[in-house]
């Protein structure tokens, strides 16, 4: 490891620009995507503003972790899907599911009734054609300027990436499922 010196002077300057709802995405083969996605939503949430999330692979009734603190914390989290796809038992309800959850969350965004909108995996459903890309990006351009989205999820359409304020791809440098771990309760549900 390298030592270097603290930075005794503020290494950028202060933002000039309107204050406004900005799209995050958080993409990449990385962990994290979702767990970044919702300590968003908690901070939100922390300051009183209001929160909605939405999962578009996970079922209604999920309990996983998350369900169960958010729930505790009044904060909305609603199941759009049946699982991911190979867990599907008819692939054409899985996406009938998908373009049903889509309303719901662009109603939510359109409706300016949340400060901030979680679209949690939402990248999968649109890369297997089951959603329209386009009517994703026409509700992200026309949401009401107050309105922060973040999209969650691995291969994010360049469509999305090029409109988003802000990206973060999650690289994977090392995963513990290659070396034989199972995933963790607690960690990775």
């Amino acid at each position: 490891m390298q030592i270097e010196a603290a930075p005794t002077e503020k290494p950028y300057e202060k933002s000039e620009g309107e204050r406004r709802g900005i799209v995050i995405v958080n993409t990449g083969d990385g962990k994290g995507k979702s767990t970044a996605a919702f300590g968003l939503a908690l901070r939100a949430h922390g300051r009183g503003k209001a929160v909605k999330i939405f999962q578009f692979m996970k079922v209604p009734s999920a309990r996983f972790g998350e369900h169960r603190m958010f729930e505790q914390l009044g904060v909305p989290i609603e199941g759009l899907g049946d699982g991911f796809s190979w867990k599907s038992q008819d692939l054409e309800h899985s996406a009938q599911l998908a373009r049903d959850g889509w309303a719901k969350a662009s109603a939510a965004i359109l409706s300016g009734d949340f400060f901030l909108v979680v679209l949690d995996e939402i990248t999968y459903p649109l890369i297997y054609g089951w959603m329209p890309l386009e009517a994703v990006l026409d509700t992200l351009r026309s949401r009401p300027s107050h309105v922060h989205v973040v999209l969650t999820g691995r291969r994010c359409p360049p469509e999305i990436i090029a409109l988003a304020d802000t990206v973060t791809e999650m690289t994977m440098v090392k995963h513990a499922f290659q070396a034989g771990i199972p995933a963790q309760r607690g960690i990775e549900d």
